[in-house]
């Protein structure tokens, strides 16, 4: 079988292994940190409908500006965002991609805090960037001298996880503004898991700082992982230098019609929302008659410590049908809150394997 060393392949890809989290058919997948409660019956009668009205059209070409959708997005947010603030792609991964190839490349350096998102990396160096990353404290705070480090490292992109996943942490409106402060290049906040934090969005940061950056998904809290629709929030120029870098009519008319549908449905899809943050205090507060501890989570997943051998305890789970996700983190699993049956099911399961 044939390996990249017997391609061309670029040489600082060679040592570099895809994303690749499992995809197994189990009862109670909670490793991806989707929303297990899905799409509403009458939301997804609604989405079906406008998907359907787009097929008579496909023999075009969809608006290349996904401008109606944009108007969705801006109006969804709020804050005085105007639609030409707003840009989406085929997830935030993509987003992510198109802004690393307009502002980092070959002799850039893109910084980041780890642990954190593991496609950081990946997309830095596929662009030919430099990836740093700044080790967390031991609690993954950041540590006490981070603006001084960022304005050591020099990044033309500095990208925070807020919430960090896969730790949960989230971080002050004031530390973004000193990760603003300290850093000369793109700022940006990726906030994929914000429908599940208490704090604020750094969207109100936006006025005034030209290269701040508010990355967003509705993987998560909008149960449209399968869609595949992230968007950013920033200065209208930074939407014009992703024109530069965009493949044509990257947003299919099927895409942007489903997610519209979806957003005039946003109060049924995000109802689920405080059911999780329920869940997620139920799974932590069982969690210490177990002897293991979460750490603080903003998110729609916990990260739990104190297993004495997480790769036993996840091939344990597995064989219950429940699929969570080794991060690489020493003594800890990272689970995705469920709906209230999966998670009460999780508790008594791990109870269970605790005890033997």
């Amino acid at each position: 079988m044939a390996s990249f060393q017997d391609l061309p392949i670029r040489d600082d890809l060679r040592d570099l292994t895809p994303y690749g989290a499992p995809q197994l058919e189990v009862r109670i997948p909670v490793n991806v940190n989707e929303n297990n409660y899905g799409i509403p019956d009458e939301v997804a009668a609604s989405i079906a409908a406008a998907v359907n009205k787009e097929i008579a059209g496909l023999h075009r070409y969809p608006d290349r500006e996904f401008s109606l959708l944009r108007e969705r997005l801006a109006t969804y947010i709020g804050q005085g965002v105007n639609p030409d603030q707003i840009w989406a792609a085929n997830g935030s991964n993509e987003v992510l991609q198109q802004l690393f190839m307009a502002f980092g490349g070959p002799g850039r350096r893109v910084v980041s805090f780890s642990p954190t998102y593991s496609m950081y990396p990946l997309i830095a160096k596929s662009v030919g960037s430099e990836y740093l990353a700044i080790p967390r404290a031991e609690d993954f705070s950041l540590p006490e001298n981070f603006a001084a480090l960022l304005t050591d490292a020099a990044p033309d992109i500095t990208i925070i996880c807020r919430p960090n996943n896969p730790t949960g942490t989230n971080h002050s409106l004031e530390e973004i503004v000193e990760i603003y402060s300290a850093s000369k290049g793109m700022v940006i906040v990726d906030e994929a898991y914000q429908e599940f934090s208490e704090l604020p969005s750094a969207v109100q940061l936006l006025p005034g700082r030209n290269r701040l950056v508010v990355l967003r998904t509705m993987s998560k809290a909008f149960s449209y992982a399968g869609t595949r629709l992230g968007y950013l929030v920033a200065d209208s120029i930074v939407s014009d230098a992703l024109r530069l870098v965009r493949l044509p009519y990257h947003l299919s008319a099927l895409t942007q019609a489903a997610a519209i549908a979806s957003i005039d449905h946003v109060d049924a899809l995000l109802a689920s929302v405080e059911a999780i943050k329920n869940s997620r205090e139920e799974l932590v507060n069982a969690l210490p008659s177990m002897g293991l501890s979460a750490y603080p989570s903003s998110t729609n997943f916990v990260l739990i410590d104190g297993f004495k051998d997480p790769k036993a305890t996840f091939t344990a789970l597995l064989e219950k049908g429940i699929l969570v996700r080794n991060v690489g983190i020493g003594n800890t699993l990272r689970i995705s809150i469920g709906t209230e049956a999966e998670i009460a099911e999780i508790i008594e399961t791990l109870a269970k394997l605790q005890d033997n």
